[in-house]
């Protein structure tokens, strides 16, 4: 995120990582990057780095109390994973003094913190096909890491978030949007496209009861195994930012290996990577399927719209994030456009 976290001033944060973790921090460094959650690198006095990671819990006070403990049982499936189940490339929360994952810093605001990790991270967007294989065997000791967690972990549901809003945005299109600089623009892109949208959610709903009825095994996910959360170290590959941990169908993770995640993009695949699909089928004997491989690029593309459309409808000013939230809007409608 380009922008700090609205209502939250720093003094707030630094005082938390005192007096919850034991923390002296002697500066404190916001960083730019990333999306949908807020960082800061922070230096104690004995000249440790860390990492500090700010969630929004949502901007109404509804649904604030379930969105904290879902993270929070997210962050506690990592810390298990490190520590019980020997996976080093997790990047895990460290815990309060009294061991907890995740600290409620305000009614909006949850913070965590993290090791800082020294090495090289991507973008969004496809995995370079000599990195392929690598991933593959680091998803695949996750997915067999599956019943060390299973009991904590929290599971998928195939729902896609923020449907009811984004039905609701779709049902307002006959009248002018005031809430924002770019609510009218957002209200005349979605009545140009608003009959794609109803195809997609119609494909989506199709796909998840054919992953449904193939009774697949599920398996413990990260949901975001893109180039931009993987970090190549000296002491090997390190996955970050276990925010969408779940027990779910294997694609969830796959896919993001495949040309999918180009095409949802608007780019051309290099190749078709079965090699991908070969290898975690011989690794672990399971079957990966056609519906699962197309469910997950669909699912994230209408998320990031139902999550777009909604900020955009709200109130909201002119900064960096919320007109970027109008230019990926737009480029996953045009790039779809009937």
């Amino acid at each position: 995120m380009r922008e700090r976290p609205a209502g939250l001033r720093e003094s707030e944060l630094i005082a938390a990582l005192t007096e919850v973790w034991g923390v002296e921090v002697r500066s404190a460094e916001y960083l730019p990057v990333g999306a949908g959650s807020y960082h800061w690198s922070v230096v104690d006095q004995r000249g440790t780095a860390r990492f500090v990671k700010v969630d929004d819990l949502g901007v109404e006070d509804a649904g604030r109390d379930e969105a904290f403990d879902r993270l929070g049982g997210s962050f506690a499936t990592a810390l298990a994973l490190h520590r019980h189940a020997g996976l080093d490339f997790v990047v895990a929360p460290i815990p309060t003094v009294t061991g907890a994952v995740l600290w409620r810093l305000t009614a909006r605001y949850a913070v965590s913190l993290f090791p800082l990790v020294t090495g090289t991270v991507g973008g969004f967007g496809p995995h370079r096909a000599e990195d392929r294989a690598e991933m593959v065997d680091l998803l695949t000791a996750l997915h067999r890491a599956t019943p060390a967690v299973v009991e904590r972990a929290p599971r998928a549901d195939l729902a896609l978030p923020g449907r009811d809003r984004l039905h609701a945005a779709l049902d307002d299109l006959d009248r002018e949007w005031t809430g924002g600089p770019y609510a009218e623009r957002t209200r005349r892109l979605l009545s140009i496209h608003s009959s794609h949208i109803e195809r997609l959610l119609t494909d989506l709903d199709r796909l998840v009861d054919q992953v449904r009825a193939t009774g697949a095994e599920w398996v413990l996910t990260h949901g975001e195994p893109h180039p931009g959360n993987v970090m190549r170290t000296p002491a090997g590959l390190r996955l970050l930012d276990w925010t969408t941990v779940q027990i779910a169908p294997p694609e969830r993770d796959l896919w993001l290996l495949t040309p999918a995640i180009a095409r949802m993009l608007g780019e051309e695949p290099v190749d078709d990577a079965d090699d991908v699909v070969a290898r975690y089928t011989r690794a672990t004997g399971r079957t990966v399927t056609p519906a699962g491989l197309a469910l997950y690029p669909l699912w994230w593309k209408l998320a990031d719209i139902a999550i777009f459309v909604d900020e955009l409808r709200r109130p909201h000013g002119t900064g960096e994030d919320i007109t970027a939230s109008l230019t990926y809007l737009t480029g996953y409608l045009e790039s779809g456009r009937d």
